[in-house]
């Protein structure tokens, strides 16, 4: 990582699947202490991250809606409680390499976890800890891109590091389009004019809102996040068209 990072402040959004075993359901202790790792690096190199984790290694709210007798309120809160485990376990991980991190939820978790507060939050950050957002917005309708979007405006985040399993924004899916063409930058109009199916549309019509960069990467165990924290030209950035 370069000696000094472009960006002080950031807001990390990892799935759920980062944490869980490829193509199972949980927590796989390997792939989540090499995030902790990842993670843990950063306040050392100065830099300030809070990070949003989704749930998609437990359940997605939006399939569970699909069953007759689950409302999407229901089942949106049920995601909701998934990130806060997952958030509990990145939480150990870090504390496992001597980081000092804390978890912060929008869903009230007595016990386990603090609620979030946004003060609260920046102190800290501020004072070096590794912030792990969880609970979604605490409202359903809203996923944990726009969740991401939201603290990345309240925190003032300089960025928003979004952690994929593919590495950029591509015109069509890469997985079944060998022929698809990757993104270097994109604008946000652009990718709410075309409807890329990167983050939702609401979470990239924030970041516009608040000209808040988006760096769309491979997270690759968290090699990716270390390399988007230097400014590296890894993935797609989004933003106004004469961003970083």
């Amino acid at each position: 990582m370069a000696s000094t990072p472009p960006y002080r402040r950031v807001l990390v959004k990892v799935s759920g699947e980062a944490l869980g075993p490829p193509g199972g359901t949980g927590v796989d202790p390997s792939r989540t202490v090499a995030l902790a790792d990842a993670l843990a690096a950063l306040p050392a190199a100065g830099v300030q991250p809070a990070v949003v984790v989704g749930g998609g290694n437990f359940l997605r709210g939006r399939d569970l809606a699909g069953a007759a007798f689950i409302r999407r309120a229901t089942a949106d809160g049920m995601g909701m409680l998934a990130t806060v485990m997952n958030a509990l376990a990145l939480a150990d991980a870090l504390a496992h390499r001597g980081a000092p991190a804390r978890v912060l939820s929008a869903i009230p978790a007595r016990g386990f976890c603090e609620a979030y507060d946004r003060d609260r939050a920046d102190r800290l950050l501020g004072d070096g800890h590794v912030v792990l957002l969880a609970g979604g917005t605490g409202s359903p309708f809203f996923t944990t891109d726009t969740c991401a979007a939201l603290r990345a405006c309240e925190l003032g985040a300089d960025v928003l590091l979004k952690a994929t399993q593919v590495d950029g924004v591509y015109d069509a899916d890469p997985s079944t389009r060998p022929d698809a063409a990757r993104f270097d930058r994109l604008t946000y109009a652009e990718v709410l004019a075309r409807r890329l199916g990167v983050m939702d549309l609401a979470a990239v019509a924030l970041c516009m809102e608040n000209d808040i960069p988006v760096v769309v990467f491979r997270l690759d165990d968290g090699a990716g996040l270390a390399a988007a924290v230097a400014g590296e030209p890894v993935g797609t950035i989004i933003s106004a068209g004469d961003g970083p």
